[in-house]
C-alpha cells in the first residue's frame, strides 16, 4: 500500500512534522512525501491514504495574503525566521480546490500556536471538510502539532508526528479498512 504526504510550509515546521509523519507511516507503508510546489509540477502520486498538512493563518488554512505576510514577516531579522523553500507556492487550499474526487482514504493535520484551539485555530478542520468533499474518508481525526510563540516545534511533537503516522499506518492496514476501500 502507498501513502502520500503533501504540506506547505512557511518557515519549516510543518515541513518537518511531515517528515516526521512519513517516517513513522514507512515502517508499514511505501510513502511519497511532497510540498504543494512539488505535487503542482509533479501531480499527485497514485496512493491508498493521502495525508495533508498546512500551517495555521488567521483561525483556518493560509490565504495567498497571509502567506505574503508570513514572508514579509521573515525578513526581520529581529524575528530569526527562515521561509522554507516551498514557502512561494501556492498552499493546500489552492492546491485543494483543482482536484476532482479523490479515491482514497484521508488524514489531515497543522501546525499552530500553543493554545486552545478556540483562540489559535486549526488549518487541518477546513482540510478535513475539503478532503471529505472530495470522497476522502478520514482515517482518524484531524492533528495538531505545536509551536512556541517564537514560531518553535514545542519539545516532543517531531516524535508524536511520527508516533501519529505509525498509528495511521496501523489503522490503513487493519484488514477491514483496507479491504472496505
Amino acid at each position: 500500500m502507498k501513502a502520500a504526504v503533501i504540506y506547505e510550509s512557511m518557515y519549516g515546521n510543518t515541513h518537518k512534522i511531515a517528515q516526521r509523519i512519513a517516517s513513522g507511516l514507512s515502517a508499514s507503508l511505501e510513502v511519497d512525501v511532497l510540498s504543494t510546489a512539488d505535487v503542482a509540477v509533479q501531480g499527485l502520486p497514485q496512493a491508498d491514504l493521502v495525508v495533508v498538512g498546512a500551517p495555521t493563518h488567521v483561525h483556518g488554512m493560509t490565504r495567498p495574503r497571509t502567506r505574503r505576510a508570513a514572508v514579509d514577516a521573515a525578513a526581520d531579522p529581529d524575528k530569526h525566521l527562515h521561509v522554507d523553500p516551498s514557502a512561494q507556492a501556492p498552499g493546500v487550499r489552492e492546491w485543494l480546490g483543482t482536484l476532482g474526487s479523490l479515491h482514497a482514504w484521508g488524514a489531515c493535520f497543522d501546525t499552530r500556536a500553543d493554545g486552545p484551539a478556540v483562540l489559535t485555530g486549526r488549518a487541518s478542520r477546513g482540510i478535513a471538510k475539503q478532503l471529505e468533499r472530495r470522497g476522502c474518508p478520514l482515517l482518524a481525526p484531524p492533528e495538531s502539532f505545536l509551536v512556541s510563540r517564537e514560531n518553535v516545534l514545542l519539545p516532543g511533537e517531531e516524535e508524536r508526528a511520527e508516533v501519529w503516522g505509525s498509528h495511521l499506518a496501523r489503522t490503513m492496514l487493519g484488514g477491514q479498512l483496507a479491504a472496505a476501500r
